[in-house]
This record gives structure tokens, sequence and C-alpha cells, in this order.
């Protein structure tokens, strides 16, 4: 059994690995215009890799996996749910990425990296999404919201416009049973496992939103296969993180 499921974990890191671009949102809709205001496209190339999000007027939180498939010269597209409708206002690019000092793969945790913009956002405050206190717990089946672009589907094609859904938050005991013995601790899990509602490949680096806060970091999922009904969508657990985020925005 363990030989197994270290078989299944190398198909999950292989999986990421191989898609890291475009966010996928699983059984979800077209995001209003009027709504995540601080989410970002993270591009190589102009084509989009992952997910991120504004926590202040020149940092991007996302997760320290995208790392792998950013290629410079990397640009952060913000201030549009339509990727089609991109215009240099929108660009911002890097001066700096700060990936966790800890990170090496996915079951060992710390997936949270900091992007560091050459130029400012306008600052306006929905552009910028609150972070967690440190003390803030979850409750299980408590409804958030993630979003993305990308594939709707497995094997499916990507979305221009952003795309959300709603996703019940699970009992870490559950999720951790449901993984395995590698499982990280500082995660939040949500989507998935007995519903068809979450994220896919490649969404990685965009956030957990309850409440209108930034409570996690889209990490990863189950083998390329998004509709499945038997594994949780896995978070970084951002609360865990303030004093080494606030060590670099400060």
């Amino acid at each position: 059994m363990h030989a197994l499921h270290k078989l299944l974990l190398f198909q999950v890191l292989a999986s990421l690995g191989q898609n890291a671009g475009g966010s996928r949102i699983i059984k979800g809709e077209i995001a209003p215009d009027d709504t995540y205001e601080f989410l970002v496209s993270l591009q190589s190339n102009e084509k989009h890799v992952c997910g991120g999000f504004l926590i202040s007027e020149d940092f991007v939180l996302t997760a320290a996996h995208c790392d792998a498939a950013l290629k410079e010269p990397v640009r952060v597209v913000v201030g549009t749910h339509n990727l089609l409708n991109v215009g240099d206002e929108n660009v911002r690019y890097i001066e700096q990425s700060y990936k966790h000092e800890s990170y090496t793969h996915l079951d060992g945790g710390y997936d949270i990296m900091l992007l560091k913009m050459k130029k400012k956002v306008a600052g306006n405050k929905k552009q910028i999404i609150a972070l967690p206190p440190s003390n803030m717990h979850i409750q299980e089946k408590k409804t958030c919201h993630v979003a993305g672009w990308g594939n709707t589907e497995t094997s499916g094609g990507v979305v221009d416009r952003l795309m959300e859904v709603d996703v019940s938050v699970i009992n870490l005991e559950t999720c951790s049973e449901s993984w395995g013995p590698l499982f990280p601790s500082d995660v939040i899990c949500a989507g998935g496992y007995g519903s068809h509602k979450g994220f896919c490949q490649g969404d990685s680096g965009g956030p957990l939103v309850c409440d209108g806060i930034a409570v996690g970091i889209v990490s990863y999922n189950y083998d390329r296969n998004c509709d499945y009904p038997n594994k949780p969508n896995v978070y970084t657990e951002i609360s865990k993180y303030l004093g080494w985020i606030n060590s670099f925005i400060n």
C-alpha cells in the first residue's frame, strides 16, 4: 500500500508539472466583471500559466510550484477578466520573486510564493484582497469560492473569460485520510470529494476566498482528472504564513 501511495503521489506531481498552464474551473460560471478584481494572470510568452492575487499595490501572492513554469520575462495581467482584452495598462513585470525557502515538493507543504512587481497597481480597495487573521479557523462545510481561467472539464479547451465556482470546506482529518500519510499539515481542503466542483491542473496560485478574505492558495488535486469526486482539492493555508509574508511586504 505504501508503494502504491508513492506511485499515486508521483502521478500527482508529474501531472502538475506537465499542466501548469491555465487556471481550470470545473462546473463553474462566468465571473461578473465587478468581482475578483484582485485576481491576476501570471503569464510567460503572453500565455496564462498560473493564477495569483494582489495583497498590496506591488505584491502578488501565488503558489511556489508555479515558479517552475514561469519563464522570463514573466508578466502579470491585472484589472481584466477577459484575457483577450489586455492593454499596456493591464501589464506589470516582475522585479523579484520570493519562493518559500522550505518548499521542495507538493507533499512537503510550503507551497507559497510572493512576486514583487516593478510597477504598482492603482490600488483601489477592490483590487487588493484582505488576508486572514492568524487565529482564523474555517468551519467544515463553509461555502467559499475559487476562480480562474482555462479548461472547464478534464482534457477540455481553455477559456478566456474568468470562471468562478463555489466549493465547500472539507474536514482536514477526512482530507488527510483520503490523501494518505504524506499529506502536508499547512493546508485547507475544499471542493472535489463528493462533489464535481473545484479546480483542475494549472489553476495553481489562485485564492480560496471565504467571506471576502483570501484564506488559501490553490496547490494541487489528483492525477489530471478534474471531474472525480473521490479526493479533495488542496490549498495552502495562508494564516500559517502571515509572518513570512509580512517580512517581505513590510
